[in-house]
């Protein structure tokens, strides 16, 4: 049988993280990322079996890179794309992204190039449906420059090649101080269509919705409903479209909250606001990632923090 990687959210651990995808394949490989300011060392390839949930203690491979915080996965799984990001203390200002190719039958993994993100703390990235946009989203913890979305071409050999577009997101809230007096920009994705690209602004309460074109030199431009405004100091962190595109998910991380869409050609009607807080528990909460079930009927949103929980929710069919 094939091996197949499924692709890890990295944190703070390396070992610390979870699949984006789960599929009954016993034979798979796991990739971790993770922070390398300590003893880690970059990207992590491991061995898993996914009917006993056993991953093996001895990593297969280990890649070399600086803060590989979140990784990209071609749908080919040929190419292999890693956010290095940047932070207060470092001695790089901007981030970078590095790709990687993949051997079809070893599965070894080797890098291809790096270039900057043009932004600091590139926290998420995802590829175009076509494949030709690696789209960057620059958190930035400094509100000068603040956060921004960047857009990477991606050659057929899966170079990356300088930024043809850098677009500040914005401003801030300002809702809760500490957080949000500027933009942080969290997530960038395609929608199922590749019509557009949607990006989660922590700092500004909105969406941005951007029109796709892959024909145009800058194929980013804002759609004709460009945001969608969220309730003040709730964070909007993650966005996930179902199967059918017909509705999408999106993590409030401040709130701990989710709130649920239905979506149609770029334009977003919110129809329901669920919380994910322990009633009348007193606790620091923080909603993350957002994922579905193999079959679509279960939905699954980690809260962070003193709550340290993965959410299920039941997703109604009808």
């Amino acid at each position: 049988m094939p091996h197949k990687f499924l692709p890890l959210l990295a944190i703070a651990s390396a070992m610390s993280a979870f699949t984006l995808q789960a599929q009954p394949m016993p034979e798979t490989e796991l990739l971790m990322g993770s922070y390398t300011q300590g003893k880690s060392e970059g990207i992590y390839r491991f061995a898993f079996n996914s009917e006993t949930g056993m991953i093996d203690a001895k990593p297969l491979q280990v890649i070399k890179t600086e803060n590989p915080s979140w990784l990209t996965l071609s749908r080919d799984q040929r190419y292999l794309f890693a956010v290095n990001e940047n932070g207060p203390g470092q001695k790089d200002v901007v981030g970078k992204v590095s790709s990687f190719a993949i051997d079809p039958k070893t599965r070894q993994i080797t890098p291809i190039s790096q270039v900057q993100s043009r932004g600091e703390e590139p926290t998420h990235s995802s590829l175009s449906y076509d494949g030709r946009y690696l789209f960057v989203a620059n958190y930035a913890v400094n509100p000068d420059p603040g956060g921004a979305l960047t857009v990477l071409p991606v050659g057929k050999d899966g170079k990356l090649s300088e930024a043809v577009q850098v677009l500040p997101l914005g401003p801030g809230s300002k809702v809760n101080p500490e957080r949000q007096m500027s933009s942080h920009v969290h997530l960038a994705v395609p929608t199922p269509d590749d019509k557009y690209v949607v990006t989660a602004d922590l700092g500004a309460d909105k969406l941005f919705v951007y029109r796709y074109d892959a024909s145009q030199p800058k194929p980013l431009q804002p759609a004709k409903e460009p945001t969608v405004q969220l309730p003040g100091g709730t964070g909007p962190r993650h966005t996930l479209f179902s199967a059918d595109g017909k509705h999408a998910w999106l993590v409030l991380e401040m709130t701990a909250q989710v709130a649920v869409f239905d979506y149609h050609d770029g334009s977003f009607k919110q129809t329901q606001l669920v919380d994910m807080k322990n009633k009348g528990v007193e606790q620091k909460n923080g909603g993350g990632a957002v994922h579905t079930s193999p079959e679509g009927k279960g939905l699954y949103v980690t809260n962070r923090g003193e709550a340290n929980q993965v959410v299920v929710f039941r997703i109604d069919q009808a």
